[in-house]
C-alpha cells in the first residue's frame, strides 16, 4: 500500500515538473458555457392549516409547603 502511495507521488510531481518545464503544454481549445434553460407556467402549492385555538391565563393558588428543620449533632 505504501508503495504505490509512493509511486502516486512521484507520478504527480514528474507530471507538475513536465507542466513547468514546457515538456507538456495544456491550452484550451473551447470555451465552456452554461446550458440555456427556458421555464415556462406552473403555480406553488396552496395550503390550508386549521390549528386548535389556545389561551394562556394566569391564576392565583395558595400552596403549602412543609417546612425542614435540620439539627446538627452535638
Amino acid at each position: 500500500m505504501r508503495a504505490i502511495l509512493v509511486l502516486l507521488v512521484i507520478v504527480v510531481l514528474v507530471g507538475i515538473g513536465a507542466i513547468a518545464l514546457g515538456y507538456v503544454n495544456v491550452s484550451q481549445t473551447k470555451t465552456a458555457s452554461l446550458p440555456t434553460i427556458s421555464v415556462q407556467g406552473g403555480s406553488a402549492p396552496a395550503f390550508n392549516v386549521q390549528t386548535a385555538n389556545v389561551s394562556v391565563g394566569v391564576e392565583n393558588h395558595v400552596v403549602q409547603t412543609p417546612t425542614v428543620n435540620v439539627q446538627k449533632p452535638q
